[in-house]
């Protein structure tokens, strides 16, 4: 387990690279804060991950079951990201480039949490990163569920003077086993050699 000062400046990075805001946000649209959720997922309280079945950009209903036999590497964000989201694709696409043949055993997943401004777009967005990448949506409600069920956390964050919004996300990159099981976390912006090593690490076992 990691020590107390390993981990606190793991959770501390991870929120501060994702854009969290501690303040009304996080304990908004029925969700535990981003802080307790981090918390969970570092020490390992509660499962991770589970069954789900959510939609892709041609409106065909896919489960997390069509996945099994292949490590499945998962990540939440949305299209209008900035820039921690593109990053984490690149660096999960330059990764799988990195593995060849390998990366036949590796499913990436990108979960929308802006359902609402993604859905549309999304089949072009995840086209751009790696060919292998497969982008799913579905209701705010489903994807809170999924979402909750990863410990991911996601809010809203509303523009006054605009009128837009933007989401404040955690950003994790999760990995999960060839029986959907949960294997472990990198946090966002991990360099694609360190996601290339770990992934090669379990596509060995």
């Amino acid at each position: 387990m990691l020590g107390s000062r390993a981990r606190a400046l793991l959770l501390i990075a991870v929120l501060l690279g994702a854009g969290v805001l501690f303040c009304d946000v996080a304990a908004a649209e029925d969700q535990p804060s981003a802080a307790q959720m981090m918390d969970d997922l570092m020490y390992g309280r509660g499962t991770v991950g589970g069954p789900f079945t959510l939609t892709d950009p041609s409106g065909r209903t896919r489960s997390d079951s069509e996945f099994r036999g292949k490590l499945m590497v998962v990540y939440f964000g949305y299209t209008y990201c900035p820039d921690v989201c593109p990053a984490d694709l690149m660096a999960i696409s330059q990764a799988l480039d990195a593995l060849g043949p390998a990366a036949e055993g590796i499913q990436p997943v990108f979960i929308t949490v802006d359902p609402e401004r993604d859905t549309k777009v999304l089949a072009d967005y995840v086209a751009a990163f790696h060919p292998s990448l497969v982008g799913l949506t579905g209701s705010p409600e489903e994807i809170r569920k999924v979402a909750n069920s990863y410990k991911a956390f996601y809010a809203k964050v509303p523009d006054e003077r605009s009128g837009e919004y933007s989401i404040d996300h955690a950003g994790v990159i999760y990995l999960m086993g060839r029986n959907g099981e949960y294997l472990g976390f990198v946090p966002p912006q991990t360099n694609p050699d360190r996601l290339t090593e770990v992934l090669r690490k379990y596509l060995a076992k």
